[in-house]
């Protein structure tokens, strides 16, 4: 019984996981558009800023870390491993799951 009810628990967490109006998720994977310096989401836990772009990258910070990613490419941030779908001037479109 104890299983069946940790196992509940856990299939409602992703439905719980994002807090802002800018992320849709579905299972264990979102979607999110930050716009603007210093835009945030938080996304499957995990609270991520909108740090800037530069030379087509996309500046995202985690906590003390940033990474940056051009469109199409994969990085990890913490426990996310984050897809930037597009990156404009002022804007970063990415997919971030677990893992």
């Amino acid at each position: 019984m104890l299983a069946g009810t940790a196992a509940g628990v856990l299939l409602l967490l992703p439905l719980a996981a994002c807090s802002s109006d800018n992320v849709a998720c579905s299972g264990t994977s979102c979607t999110a558009t930050l716009s603007g310096d210093g835009a945030k989401a938080s996304i499957l836990g995990n609270d991520l800023a909108f740090a800037g772009t530069q030379d087509g990258r996309a500046t995202l910070s985690f906590g003390d870390t940033s990474v940056s990613c051009a469109a199409g490419e994969s990085v990890s941030a913490g426990p996310l491993s984050i897809t930037c779908t597009t990156v404009t001037e002022d804007s970063v479109e990415f997919t971030a799951k677990v893992g």
